[in-house]
């Protein structure tokens, strides 16, 4: 934090004491930070484009996951690049409600897809269920996935 006050008040100083200098130098360290900011920019809106074409459905389906594993994952990917990583959170929701019932513990279980999904391929898989505020039952819930973390291959 320290350096980059001092780097700051350098280039002040020097942008008054040698205008004619500094300033076609600062527009262009500029201009490079804004063409950084762009691109930046760009590869956050197509990752987040690339999410939503993917297809997370969850169920509570004990009768087909084994025993501690109640949550049945289907994942689709829509997309046209192959999925390399993907990370998500779980929420549980009663019918008509949209207040999350899941307590969000250190030790909650960490969800996460398959490690390569091409396109137009589905993953199936069974995972724990979060924890649970008290009094709620899990066959009454709706489950979904929120903050999606993703990879795309290029």
């Amino acid at each position: 934090m320290l350096i980059g006050a001092l780097l700051v008040v350098t280039w002040v100083i020097l942008l008054i004491r040698y205008p004619l200098r500094a300033a076609p130098i600062s527009l262009g360290a500029l201009l490079g930070l804004g063409l950084v900011a762009a691109w930046m920019i760009w590869q956050e809106q197509r990752g987040e484009q690339l999410l939503a074409q993917l297809e997370l459905r969850m169920a509570y389906a004990p009768s087909d996951c084994p025993a501690g594993h109640p949550l049945h994952i289907t994942l689709e990917n829509h997309s046209t690049k192959p999925l390399r990583s993907l990370r998500w959170e779980v929420a549980a929701y009663s019918s008509g409600s949209n207040l999350n019932l899941v307590t969000s513990n250190y030790d909650s279980p960490q969800y996460r897809g398959p490690g390569d999904l091409q396109p137009g391929q589905r993953w199936n898989s069974c995972a724990p269920l979060p924890p649970l505020r008290s009094g709620y039952r899990s066959g009454n819930l709706e489950f979904r996935a929120e903050r999606l973390q993703g990879q795309f291959a290029d």
